[in-house]
Parts: C-alpha cells; structure tokens; sequence
C-alpha cells in the first residue's frame, strides 16, 4: 500500500448540498511523510449555524420515520463502508499516520460493525413502562389508580465532535445511535483528518439519508467548533478530545442548556500485584508503544509496579521496545507508527525531557529516531523510577510513554492510581483473581480491565473526574442521544 495524495476537491455537506468552506480550504498533511494528502474546506460560523439549522429543519420529519426504515438505511451504510474499504482504509493512513494493522482492524471495519450494532438498535423498544400505582386525593386531583411510562424522545439536532486518533471509529460511535433514535446531526471531525469523514458523508448520501439529516463542516480553527457549541439550533454536543477542550465546551454550553457527552483525557493506571502474570502484563503496557503509538485515552500509560516485580517488569519492558518496528505506517510489519502533527512530536518530546529533570530515568529513549529523516515520529520512550507527583505522570502525554512508578501494599497502589484528575481506563493484573475485582472496585475510574487488555463493546463507556460527562456503548448509547419524557395518565 502507498500513501495517498488525492486532486479532488472536498467540500462541506449543508441540508444536502455541496457547498464550498466560506473561509477557503486549508491542508492535510500526512504525518508519516509530510506531504499534503489534500486541502479541507475551512468553514465559518456562517456554515455552522447553516448545518445546524438545516439539521433542525430535516428533525421533524427524521424522528417520526419508522424505525424500520432508520434500521435499514444504517444497515446499508454499513454495507457500503465494508464495500469501500479497500478506497477509505490508504485516506485514513494517510490521515492519521495509522498503521496497516490498526487501519485495517480498527478504523474503517470498526466503523461499519457500529452502524450494524445500532441498525439494531433502532428497532429496540427502549422506553421504561411502571407498574400502576394508587394514589390518594390532593388539592390538584382525586383519587386514582394511575398508570405512567419514560419514553425516550430524541435529544435534537446533535453536534458530533471527534478526536484525530479514530476519526472514521469514534464518529460512527456517535452518528450511529444518533441517527437510530431519530436525531439528526452536524459533523464536526478533527481538523488534522476530515478527508475521510467527508467521505463518509457523501455515503450517506449514496445510499438515501434524507436532505439535512447528516451534514458535515470541517475547520482547522478553534471557531468552527465553538460556534457549533454556541448555536441555539444544536441541542446536544457528543464530543471526544482533550479535557481542555472538554471544559471550555462544558462552561460555554451551559448558555444555552446543551446535552453533553464527552469523552476526555485519560491517564490509565496499570496495577501489577507481585503475583501477576508479568508477560500478559507487559504485553498489555506495551500496547502503549504498538497500538497507534500512544494516541489513545485508553492506553496503560502509568504502570503502578509492586516493588517484588518492579524490575521484571521494567526489563521485559525495556527488551520488548527494540522489537517494535517504527516507520512506514503502509509497510504491514511496521508496529509504531508517526504521531499526528510536528506539534504534537514536540509536545511529547518535552514530556520526556521533564521526565529525566524531575528525577526519572529513561530506560528507553524513542525520541527522532535517526533512521527516519521525515515524518513525525517518537519510538517507544519508557520512564522508570517515576514518582507520582512527576510532571509525565501526572498529565496526559497522548504519545508511547510509559511512565512506571513502584509500590509495596495493596493500599498504595491503590491510592497511587487513584491519585490523578484522570479516571477513564485502568487495569488491574493479579493471579488473586478475588483481589483483582476487590482493587478494581476501589478505582475511582468508568472501566477497570482485569488481567486483560480486551474490551467489552456493551459495556457502558465513560469517566470519572476530568475524564468526561455520560456513557456510551451498547444499550448506553441508545440512551446517551435521548431525553426522557414521562407520561401519565389514570389506570
């Protein structure tokens, strides 16, 4: 496979026409060679609140169309994902700077499988009927034996903001219940990779969304964003990304009441007890390095090492990262591809460095290897000898760091991991398999993986803390993009 650059003009997608960015277009840069893959169109506040009011105007008529018919048209984008694949998976590379492995398991199939997931799941009935209950006079009313339900109404017009790491993924994450419970939605992809979101947009076209129900505007400013948060039209912002993006949504939301879901920063905390097993523990760290080089919410980026295991664990580490091929993220035995932009190269390269400054040691040091003259590359950096209060400990680096701090008890492992803003994904290995549940239970985090790296996709997803606001996944989802209406009436 090789990198992409592409000609074709991309434009944005309002109430069912093609129009032009008002602010020009900008470039996309693939992070692996640093060539331009194509220009975006660069959107106003004009073009937002032009999406948002054409996603109010095509609400009405989207959530009273059956569910049959939402099911089949999510079942046909589905279809049409795995149909493109083979044209959507050298964009998203060329994009994101993915690897061929990560690309071909995790962005485009794992898209398609989500719409198939909520193809369904427009079909659930998921209202909550009560049992009758007998209530006695009031000054209001009589007496009566009165019957009541929740039904679940769609939240609105849904402004879907998504992160750069899975950009194809974590849309379909949340455009895919949206559009199950009669929502309808504005997309608003990361700015470093929109090209394949604009793709996808025009398959909802292809295969019959109606006018205005899905509309798409990219930008690389800060603006296109908050004026999607500040619009009156849009009732509800899903949005995946940085805790400090996370808040200044949170604050400005609150002008006009906006449903949130966000999904923010992580810090994840792996507790290796002394009677873990180490490799399946250090094959879960290393995904750190491995699985899109780091830039993941959910990575093990804290290893919290019992003292008795604390140099095991450290040297099989510090083995495995020579055999870790970083490079040509097209070449399929390449494990470590580029990070997304110079800026973010910069970023984590400062992490490292404050590591070293503030006491830790560097075991392994990935910083610009000398093998690869472009592209925005970090190889697998491992930091021992941490402390909790260190800077690349305590703040989310989004890079393949692994920072490993030592305990002796139960009690100081726990309080170490639990010392942090973060609380999305933590881990937990221990052949004490009671233990394990006991610790995990403890973690003030929304999901604790135990003895594994592996995920549960009806699981409800979500943080504590500054790790975001609502839960996702499965049934979750379902639930996240509507509002609760009770109706009551006498039996």
């Amino acid at each position: 496979m090789t990198a992409t650059v592409t000609d074709k003009q991309y434009r944005l997608l309002i109430g069912g026409e093609w129009v032009e960015g008002a602010g020009g277009t900008y470039d996309v840069v693939n992070p692996a060679t640093e060539e331009v893959v194509a220009p975006a169109p660069e959107a106003t506040k004009d073009d937002v609140y032009a999406a948002a009011a054409a996603a109010k105007a095509a609400f009405p008529a989207w959530s009273h169309t059956p569910p049959e018919e939402r099911a089949r048209l999510l079942q046909s984008l589905a279809a049409k994902l795995r149909e493109r694949t083979a044209d959507l998976l050298p964009l998203v590379i060329a994009e994101t700077g993915a690897t061929l492995s990560v690309g071909s398991q995790l962005q485009v199939p794992q898209a398609a499988a989500r719409f198939e997931r909520y193809a369904r799941g427009a079909m659930e009935n998921i209202d909550v009927p009560f049992q009758p209950s007998l209530m006695p006079a009031t000054p209001l009313a009589p007496g009566a034996l009165m019957n009541a339900a929740a039904y679940r109404q769609p939240a609105g017009v849904v402004g879907c903001i998504t992160s750069y790491n899975f950009p194809l993924t974590n849309m379909a994450g949340k455009v895919a219940p949206a559009l199950a419970t009669g929502n309808t939605i504005v997309m608003k992809p990361a700015p470093q990779d929109p090209l394949a979101i604009l793709e996808f947009a025009a398959l909802c076209e292809e295969v019959g969304f109606p006018k205005g129900v899905v509309n798409v505007v990219t930008g690389s400013k800060p603006e296109v964003g908050a004026a999607m948060v500040d619009c009156p039209d849009v009732d509800m912002i899903s949005f995946t990304g940085s805790t400090a993006v996370g808040v200044r949504i949170y604050e400005a939301g609150a002008k006009t009441m906006k449903r949130l879901l966000m999904e923010l920063g992580g810090k994840g905390a792996c507790l290796v007890f002394d009677d873990a097993d180490v490799d399946a523990a250090v094959t879960a760290l290393v995904s750190v390095w491995g699985f899109h080089s780091g830039q993941i919410c959910t990575a093990p980026t804290r290893a919290i090492v019992q003292r008795a295991v604390y140099d095991q664990v450290v040297e099989k580490l510090a083995a495995a990262a020579p055999h870790l091929k970083v490079g040509d993220p097209t070449q399929a035995d390449t494990v470590v591809g580029p990070l997304i932009s110079d800026a973010q190269r910069a970023r984590v390269e400062q992490y490292i460095t404050l590591g070293k400054e503030e006491g830790g040691e560097i075991v392994v040091d990935g910083t610009r290897p000398a093998s690869l003259d472009k592209g925005y590359y970090v190889g697998p950096t491992l930091l021992a000898g941490c402390r909790n209060d260190m800077t690349p400990v305590r703040e989310e680096i989004f890079g393949p760091v692994i920072a490993v701090v030592p305990f002796d008890t139960e009690e100081e492992g726990i309080a170490v991991a639990n010392d942090s803003e973060y609380g999305l994904y933590d881990y937990v290995y221990s052949r004490d398999t009671s233990r394990a549940f006991r610790v995990a239970k403890e973690l003030r985090c929304g999901h604790v993986g135990v003895n594994t790296a592996q995920r549960h996709h009806e699981a409800p997803f979500g943080g504590f803390k500054m790790s975001g606001v609502g839960r996702d996944g499965g049934d979750f989802g379902l639930y996240a993009y509507t509002e609760l209406q009770s109706i009551i009436w006498p039996a």
